[in-house]
């Protein structure tokens, strides 16, 4: 390891160690069995104490150690003194042991910007479907997301108290994705994942134009990546302004550094600089190949009802 890893390198070490306290509160706070829900803008809009907490946790350490760099979470929160021990001070040193890109060795704190999802799938946590939550921390230079961390702090939940519990999976374009085991879907199938609990007619008619010989309907932006990334679905489609930019910069990071794609639904990319509009108003389509394929098969009765950003 050089003496001093690029910001980036140790802006993603850090994100790595902080996205795992931040799992570890979302797991304390279920286990806990005082959920804290609030109702944001609807039923299907929820905060609950864990997306405090684990928000509070990762701005509060990233900020600390990363004073100059723009941090942008989900959750509107008061400013106030956070507790020490939700303070992660850790770096993951196999991180740091990487070899930054040469586009990114110079980057400087001022020039990066962190999109903030602390629990991505509340809808899902409140139900106990444990799988489909992950905590989405990007990274984006010059408005593109260049890094991601998806920590999923119930995976292997299902296989008792034998197994590991959690885990976190990060990428760095120009480097490539790690925590995983990459896989496509299968070639003769086109397996679409979309929404399970946000759903409409434009969604719907969106699906069914792709011809899908099976669709998944899961929660979580994070959660539907990695049914991309280890080959269970073939394309994310979204034909909805209901995702945000938090739930997005990490995964694209990380589905771009193995040579996917996520657009919205025009086939353009979304831009993560520190002043845009928080919605991704013209949806999500994403994909490990064929991006091209998909964005042909939106059907233009779908385009209308969306805007363009």
């Amino acid at each position: 390891m050089s003496g001093n890893p690029a910001v980036v390198m140790r802006l993603v070490a850090s994100a790595y160690s902080v996205a795992e306290k931040a799992g570890a509160i979302v797991r304390k706070v279920l286990h806990s069995g005082d959920l804290g829900i609030v109702e944001k803008t609807g039923a299907n809009d929820l905060q609950t104490l864990a997306d405090r907490l684990a928000q509070k946790s990762i701005c509060a350490s990233l900020s600390r150690r990363f004073p100059k760099v723009t941090i942008i979470g989900e959750e509107d929160l008061p400013c106030e003194e956070v507790q020490e021990d939700m303070i992660e001070n850790g770096q993951a040193e196999e991180i740091l042991q990487k070899i930054c890109p040469k586009e990114y060795e110079a980057l400087k704190e001022e020039e990066l910007v962190v999109w903030v999802d602390p629990l991505d799938g509340t809808k899902e946590y409140t139900e106990g479907l444990l799988d489909n939550v992950t905590v989405l921390i990007g990274i984006a230079y010059g408005g593109r997301a260049i890094a991601g961390v998806i920590n999923q702090p119930f995976y292997n939940y299902q296989l008792g108290s034998g197994a590991a519990l959690g885990r976190t999976i990060w990428g760095v374009l120009g480097l490539g994705a790690f925590g995983f085991q990459l896989q496509e879907g299968p070639a003769d199938k086109r397996i679409v994942t979309t929404t399970r609990s946000h759903s409409n007619k434009t969604v719907t008619d969106c699906v069914n134009a792709m011809e899908p010989h099976d669709v998944i309907r899961v929660g979580g932006a994070g959660n539907k990546i990695i049914q991309l990334i280890e080959g269970k679905a073939s394309a994310y489609v979204f034909a909805s302004p209901g995702c945000k930019k938090w739930d997005t910069c990490g995964p694209e990071a990380i589905l771009h550094a193995v040579g996917g794609k996520l657009t919205d639904m025009f086939g353009n990319l979304y831009h993560y600089n520190a002043d845009v509009k928080h919605m991704n108003s013209a949806g999500v389509l994403a994909t490990l190949r064929n991006h091209d394929y998909y964005v042909s098969r939106v059907p233009q009765s779908v385009l209308r009802a969306l805007k363009s950003d």
